[in-house]
């Protein structure tokens, strides 16, 4: 298992596997919705993250009922990935704790440049990191 993975697990309070799949969305969604640059550049920095990206991505997508159907059908964002994630049994503190170890780690591979760029052009994804 990787940094990224055991950190967030450790961290977070919650199973490896739920971590390396919520890690892999997570970073899936960023790769499909944020900066192409920044987020490639950060996404490579990170050991082991293109793997989950590969793994994950997508993963959850039309899923979640009715509210996800909505979400997915407006475009969903950020809202869209927090109802996948819910999909996987994390309560709000989690995703907000998984997002916040998730960027922190960016951040020590990519730097605070790279990792800024990417949070920035998503919308609403600041207020979760």
């Amino acid at each position: 298992m990787n940094e990224l993975v055991t950190r967030v697990a450790d961290n977070v309070g919650i199973a490896p596997d739920t971590a390396e799949k919520a890690v892999g969305m997570m970073l899936g969604f960023l790769q499909r919705e944020a900066d192409d640059g920044a987020v490639a550049r950060m996404i490579e920095a990170i050991p082991g993250a293109t793997e989950l990206v590969a793994r994950f991505n997508g993963e959850g997508e039309g899923g979640g009922g009715l509210l996800g159907g909505l979400m997915a059908s407006f475009g969903g964002g950020v809202m869209a990935l927090g109802q996948q994630l819910m999909g996987l049994g994390l309560g709000m503190g989690e995703i907000t704790s998984l997002a916040k170890e998730t960027i922190k780690v960016a951040r020590e591979h990519a730097g605070d440049e790279t990792v800024d760029t990417v949070v920035s052009s998503v919308p609403g994804l600041s207020q979760f990191v």
